[in-house]
Parts: C-alpha cells; structure tokens; sequence
C-alpha cells in the first residue's frame, strides 16, 4: 500500500507544486496513479503566498485529486482569526498572538491583499479580511481534517499523545504536541507520519517519521513516498531510502 506524503509548506507555493511535479514522477515510474497524498499541515504562515497555497489544494480536491489536507496549528489559528477577532488559540503562549511576527500571520493576510496586519488596530484587520479572504477559502479551512489512517501509517500534523488509544486522541494535541510525543520511543503500533517539529531533513525514528524539513524558515520542503513501514524521500534523482534509526 502505497502513501505519498508532503511536509509542512508555510505559504510556499513554489516548493509545493515542484514536490508534486517529483511525486507524478514517481507515479509514472512505478504505473501507480491512485495513491493518495497526504499534506500534513500548516499550509499557512510566514511564506509569500499562503492565499496561492490554499487556493491550489482547495482547486486540486475539488476537482478530484486524490490528496488529503490535514489541518495543521497555523490553519486552525488562521481559521480562527477569521471566525473572531478575539481569538486565542487555546495552546499558543499567552503573550503571542496570530498576528505576532513570530507566528506569520501578517504574511498570509498580505497574501490577500491585506496590508501591515501587525501594525494596525486588530479591529480594522479583521474587517479587512473578512472581505479578503474568499468564503471558499474559509470553509475549506474549517473543513480540514486532523488525522488520517491508510495501512500501516497515521498522519496527524504535530503527534499523539502516548498512551492515548487513536480514537480518543483530541485535537489540541494533534496539531500542536511535542516533548511527550517527541522523546516517547515507545511502539506506537502505526507509523506516526508528521511535521510541526523542524528537523534538518526528514528522519525516520523507527515509531514515527517526521518530515518537516523547515520550509517556514527557508529550508527545504519534504516529499516522502511510504510502503508499508518503509520509507523513501523523492527528489530530482528519485528516491532516497530512509532507513530507522538505531538507537
């Protein structure tokens, strides 16, 4: 059963449609044109064109594709922006908002048209992008899902909670966890595919793999193509097998 997967993108169109452009060739290579691919998150934030992002996956499912669009924290905190301008995502540290330059969501808004969001009354933004943002783009934000399930993998956008059966893992810890999934080098039964957490490249642990490769920071962004339990990175070359570590 094969699974193709793509890391955190953070606004970078770019990045994103060459990853699809490695994954066709893949396809073409292996005369597999059905497996899906799963986007594990944060479509949103800090890269140019967080609007073009949203609009070329929206336009891909719609017209059939088969990709998945997992919701990651910057979309769940860009989708609640939209939805009240008081918001405060439950999990971000008090002292920070959206619109925080930390965060990156002045660049998604400017991706819209919408000018200097974080140096502006909140109020004046959010009426800007409620006009902004087109409702397609809102509903299918608040459409993602958080988890999704194909044979030996699951992929969520930050992690599990261990020790928590899949069926009752909650939202909060599946778009943001880190340390108590991170250090756990526990069997957690599937294959824990994610992003959230930046690593130099993508590392397969052996319990989980982790592909998000730091698009948002200037890095690079990951595709993967998984079989089973086995991995391989695609890139201009073809694939890079990318074995467990031993620890």
């Amino acid at each position: 059963m094969r699974t193709y997967a793509i890391g955190d993108i953070h606004g970078h169109l770019d990045k994103l449609q060459d990853l699809h452009t490695l994954i066709a060739d893949d396809r073409a290579a292996t005369s597999d044109f059905d497996a899906p691919v799963v986007h594990v998150g944060d479509l949103v934030d800090r890269g140019a064109n967080s609007a073009g992002v949203i609009d070329y996956l929206r336009s891909g499912v719609e017209a059939g594709q088969n990709w998945v669009v997992l919701k990651g924290n910057h979309d769940r905190m860009f989708a609640g922006f939209l939805g009240d301008q008081h918001y405060h995502d439950p999990r971000l540290r008090s002292d920070l908002s959206w619109l925080h330059p930390k965060l990156g969501g002045a660049a998604t808004l400017a991706s819209y048209g919408v000018a200097n969001a974080a140096d502006r009354p909140v109020a004046h933004v959010w009426a800007d992008a409620i006009e902004a943002v087109p409702l397609a783009h809102r509903t299918f934000l608040a459409g993602l899902p958080v988890m999704y399930r194909r044979g030996e993998a699951v992929f969520v956008h930050a992690g599990i909670r261990p020790g928590i059966a899949l069926d009752h893992q909650v939202e909060d810890d599946l778009v943001w966890i880190r340390d108590a999934f991170l250090t756990d080098r526990r069997d957690f039964g599937p294959l824990i595919v994610h992003g959230h957490t930046v690593v130099d490249q993508a590392t397969h642990y052996g319990n989980r793999l982790n592909i998000d490769s730091g698009a948002a920071y200037g890095g690079p962004m990951t595709a993967v193509v998984i079989e089973g339990r086995d991995v391989w990175e695609l890139g201009v070359a073809g694939r890079r097998r990318l074995a467990p570590l031993i620890v």
